[in-house]
């Protein structure tokens, strides 16, 4: 499987660029997806200063990139945004299961209705 990323989505915003990639995570064992908010520079080989956000395990790349407009700050400071999903399909699926088979047990104990 294809390590590198590739993206699948890029839209303007506040004078840079916000960028999804996707790429296969031997590790995981599954495809995982992360955003990037370039902010704007009159170079394409500028470096800038990186804030990564971890959302949580069931949180995707997308919840923070979505609900904060941290592009704004980010955009005004110069800074990076990387986001990652944090809560990859594979373990998501594991850990749903889990918490239906936990509260299935804790709703017999308790007699829960």
């Amino acid at each position: 499987m294809e390590t590198k990323p590739t993206e699948i989505g890029s839209s303007k915003m506040f004078g840079g660029y916000n960028k999804r990639y996707k790429h296969f995570s031997p590790t995981l064992g599954c495809s995982m997806t992360f955003h990037i908010y370039f902010p704007p520079s009159s170079s394409p080989s500028h470096k800038f200063p990186i804030l990564y956000w971890l959302s949580g395990l069931t949180c995707t790349d997308e919840n923070f990139i979505i609900k904060s407009g941290a592009q704004r700050a980010a955009s005004a400071e110069g800074v990076a945004l990387i986001a990652p999903d944090t809560s990859p399909s594979k373990w998501s699926a594991h850990f749903s299961l889990f918490l239906t088979w936990i509260f299935g047990i804790l709703t017999r104990y308790f007699n829960i209705d």
